[in-house]
């Protein structure tokens, strides 16, 4: 089930995003993410973030959208990534919004290969300020697949 973001979840869901940085930016410091943990934990409220609900409550997944067309982020329990929650996750989105964008790492291989499969499409590049990595803008307008 998706839904929306509650208060109770925002422990489980810090756990999924840390985990999964760690485990997809291996080109980054593990203390980069550990250092942003709190600014991305009080900047969460401001966006609309969907929550994948398992069947046994446990959240599986999340997205944030900000600026009513900006991914945030997309993160999936790495227990149970490759198993649709990502793909459940952004074709809900996809049913609210009528195009969506976001940066991702040039590096990040798995999940710019993801986003293709999901239908966006690279439309530019820049470095990340923060990181000084090379990221991919990826758009994806509804009625383009």
């Amino acid at each position: 089930m998706i839904r929306q973001l509650h208060s109770a979840d925002l422990h489980r869901v810090m756990e999924i995003w840390l985990e999964t940085n760690i485990q997809a930016h291996s080109f980054i410091p593990q203390a980069y993410w550990q250092e942003n943990a709190s600014l991305v934990r009080e900047l969460l409220p401001q966006a609309d973030v969907w929550v994948y609900e398992q069947a046994d409550g446990d959240i599986g997944g999340f997205i944030g959208i900000m600026e009513a067309s900006f991914v945030a982020g997309l993160f999936v329990d790495s227990n149970i990534q490759s198993g649709g929650v990502g793909s459940a996750l952004l074709s809900y989105c996809k049913q609210k919004y009528p195009e969506l964008s976001l940066h991702v790492y040039e590096d990040n291989i798995r999940a710019v290969r993801f986003y293709e499969k999901n239908g966006f499409t690279i439309v530019g590049e820049m470095v990340n300020d923060a990181t000084g990595k090379q990221e991919y803008v990826m758009q994806w307008k509804s009625g383009s697949r």
